[in-house]
């Protein structure tokens, strides 16, 4: 079984110039990106751009739970059966459903994988930086409608808590944070041990009291037995599954004699990228762990956005939003034929 393995840079490769806006880390050849540069980009790139398409679709992407319930009518062929009044229903001998006014307030956590296969990367970002993208553009998008978020971080070394609030100012001390998790000594890279997503969703779920819609950013590259834990967290909240990944952890292309490197435990190994049997293996077993890992989540109940260090957020977004409203169609089409 292949273990996520980090390409390892040659000692005379130049280092890449820091992006624009970015500040520079501790580890001196990574630069760090600074939140507030970050967070106007996506403003002007990606939330700008959301913000139309959302005025419909804010209510299928994010629900919030408290419900009051508002009047009686009688039952239509569009209606959810879950709210049929039954004691009603037999008094009038008509069916007859309730109607709820919802309570739009939201709070929303991002529970955040930042250990060490984060920081792998074959395009323009990794997937530590994809993590910090995704959870600015959300974060604003919540803070926004006047919802609040919180965040549960687990770095390499450590964990951190961002209580919740809402805000701009909100928003930018969550990627300031994300950013502040990658300042760690080049010597603690390779801790020895691999991440263990159990624990984190098992912490998430003691921290998180309240009803809440849990974002779980990871490219759930763990140890295993983490699945009982996300389907115990999924029954009291509406989690959404993010998983990153980069292409060339499913596709190793020919580079030749190259030196792998596992990103969490230092585990190295010297491959022939050239031998064509090498790469179908990788591929077979990148394939096989993705099936599962998609299995895993459907039996959880989760549903799962996709993201790709190469692929544009912006699309990635819509398309996880039709397919929320999709599910949430069928759904309802599903139980109006029952009740048929």
């Amino acid at each position: 079984m292949f273990k996520f393995l980090q390409l390892r840079r040659s000692k005379e490769a130049a280092p890449a110039a820091p992006a624009a806006g970015a500040a520079t880390g501790a580890e001196g050849d990574r630069p760090r990106f600074d939140a507030e540069t970050l967070l106007r980009r996506l403003e002007w790139t990606v939330i700008r751009r959301l913000d139309g398409l959302l005025q419909g679709d804010y209510r299928t992407l994010l629900r919030g739970f408290g419900l009051d319930l508002a009047d009686l009518r009688e039952y239509q062929a569009h209606d959810d059966v879950r709210y049929i009044d039954w004691n009603v229903t037999a008094r009038m001998e008509v069916p007859y459903v309730r109607e709820f006014q919802e309570d739009r307030e939201v709070t929303a956590w991002f529970v955040l994988d930042l250990s060490g296969s984060v920081d792998f990367g074959s395009t323009r970002l990794r997937k530590r930086e994809l993590s910090a993208e995704l959870a600015g553009v959300l974060a604003r998008v919540l803070t926004r409608h006047g919802n609040r978020v919180g965040a549960l971080l687990h770095g390499r070394e450590r964990d951190e808590v961002i209580p919740v609030r809402g805000g701009r100012a909100q928003v930018l001390r969550l990627i300031d944070r994300i950013a502040a998790m990658q300042g760690q000594p080049a010597q603690a890279k390779a801790t020895g041990k691999t991440t263990d997503l159990g624990a984190l969703l098992q912490r998430a779920q003691q921290l998180i009291k309240r009803r809440s819609v849990v974002f779980v950013v990871s490219d759930f590259i763990s140890s295993p037995g983490w699945e009982q834990a996300l389907g115990l967290l999924a029954r009291r909240h509406e989690v959404v599954a993010v998983r990153l990944y980069d292409p060339m952890e499913q596709d190793l292309p020919p580079l030749g004699l190259v030196v792998l490197q596992d990103a969490e435990t230092g585990e190295q190994l010297f491959v022939d990228t050239q031998d064509s049997g090498f790469r179908q293996r990788f591929a077979a077993q990148a394939q096989a762990r993705e099936q599962n890992l998609r299995e895993t989540l459907g039996r959880a109940g989760v549903d799962c956005l996709e993201l790709a260090t190469d692929a544009d957020l912006h699309q990635a977004l819509l398309r996880f939003i039709d397919l929320r409203k999709r599910r949430s169609r069928l759904a309802a089409g599903a139980l109006a034929t029952a009740v048929g």
